[in-house]
């Protein structure tokens, strides 16, 4: 750094060579304290990576939950969640009937697709294998209101459900059990003493946000499971099935069903309700919201690491500086600018947590690929996290060197150069 450096290289080269060249084999003649004060950077970024990748994972997997429950879904069922403080249950009472689902239907300009649902679960039985599941008795709409696409075969029909005809859909968990790599469709199963015709196969669904197997499930025209299935014919429903015009409007919906779900039942004023309205996507919502909210408070924990490591590379730079104090007057006394001096420590400063920054980045990748093998959770390494760690780190770096090099580029030469 003799006489005029500018004067044999173009600025930028310079500048380039300060900061990164000279600046790297200063710590690199100093590799423990480097690696040392590298450490909280490396930690700080590894976690920051691995809380962003787990907190996106478990986001992806609720919104998927919330997209399984079903078109902006309504569900009114029966029974009222408090009956004089005693919980009835959905099978409790009698008074929730499919004219009420052709009233809401009616009545509820809101409500866009409506069907009963008659639950009810049995032994089902395929030449010699049987498997006990969950019957779901619905109406055709049932599928577009959850969302639930055909993999193979057809639905059945309104005009299955006016008949009563014993036809089925079943879902991926049943038809494995039954029968394995044999197609299902156009078989009969027993269901309890019902023969019963499979007709089509429902797309794979996954767990419920409950962690229920929803493909462990026959559909079914829920007037059969009314007058078949459960061995005596029963005018009620469990449940009514209900999907809104947008997400805006279930609430508006749910005002309005309520309204006249009293009225049909002649429920009066102060009079506790015979039925209940659930909205089971509030409670995957606030999950989301409770997963981003985790998310964000382990960030702001990492960053405490980082907040560490940045006065680790102060310290070591000011212990540099002290260490290198006649360098610096040799330097400053041959021709080196006091800006020169500054960019080299800072140049260190930045290299250092850069480096703590980059081995971060491949502690948080290994991290997540290892949690992800070890949960089962399809985890994907946040690309924006990987461009963004990088970029924070260095700016720890230039933050936190910037005194020590400051005071670097202030020395006085003279004293410099006596400093022993």
């Amino acid at each position: 750094m003799a006489g005029n450096p500018t004067a044999s290289r173009p600025d930028w080269l310079l500048w380039f060579h300060l900061f990164f060249v000279e600046a790297g084999s200063a710590l690199a003649r100093n590799k423990l304290r480097s690696a040392l004060a590298a450490i909280a950077i490396t930690i700080g970024i590894g976690a920051v990576v691995c809380v962003v990748a787990l907190g996106r994972a478990a986001s992806v997997e609720a919104e998927e939950a919330l997209l399984n429950l079903g078109d902006n879904f309504v569900q009114v069922e029966a029974g009222s969640r408090s009956a004089n403080g005693v919980r009835t249950g959905s099978h409790g009472t009698t008074t929730l009937t499919a004219a009420a689902a052709d009233a809401i239907l009616r009545e509820v300009p809101l409500i866009t697709r409506v069907t009963p649902n008659v639950d009810s679960s049995a032994q089902v039985i395929f030449g010699d294998r049987n498997w006990h599941t969950r019957i779901r008795g619905v109406g055709p709409d049932y599928l577009e209101i959850k969302r639930w696409p055909i993999s193979a075969g057809a639905p059945f029909t309104d005009e299955d459900v006016r008949n009563s005809n014993s036809v089925c859909l079943i879902g991926e968990t049943v038809r494995e059990k039954l029968f394995a790599e044999e197609e299902p469709i156009g078989q009969m199963i027993r269901i309890n003493a019902q023969l019963v015709r499979v007709v089509g196969r429902l797309q794979r669904k996954g767990q419920s946000a409950s962690g229920q197997d929803q493909d462990d499930a026959l559909l079914v025209p829920w007037t059969t499971v009314q007058n078949k299935i459960r061995g005596a014919r029963q005018f009620w429903v469990d449940d009514i099935f209900a999907s809104a015009i947008s997400p805006e409007a279930v609430n508006p919906a749910i005002d309005q069903i309520i309204a006249l779900m009293r009225q049909l039942h002649h429920i009066e004023p102060g009079q506790d309700d015979d039925f209940n309205i659930r909205r089971q996507d509030e409670f995957i919502k606030a999950q989301i919201q409770t997963s981003h909210t985790l998310e964000q408070f382990l960030i702001s924990v990492a960053c405490i690491s980082l907040l560490v490591g940045g006065i680790g590379i102060m310290n070591v730079m000011l212990v540099s500086v002290a260490e290198r104090t006649r360098e610096i007057g040799l330097r400053l006394a041959v021709g080196a600018t006091a800006n020169a001096v500054q960019l080299q420590f800072l140049g260190e400063a930045v290299v250092l947590s850069l480096l703590g920054g980059i081995l971060g980045i491949a502690l948080g990748v290994g991290g997540s690929l290892l949690l992800s093998r070890s949960t089962g959770w399809p985890i994907q390494i946040p690309t924006d996290a990987l461009f963004i760690a990088p970029l924070f780190s260095a700016s720890v770096g230039l933050i936190f060197g910037f005194y020590p090099a400051r005071q670097a580029s202030r020395r006085d030469p003279i004293e410099a150069l006596r400093h022993e």
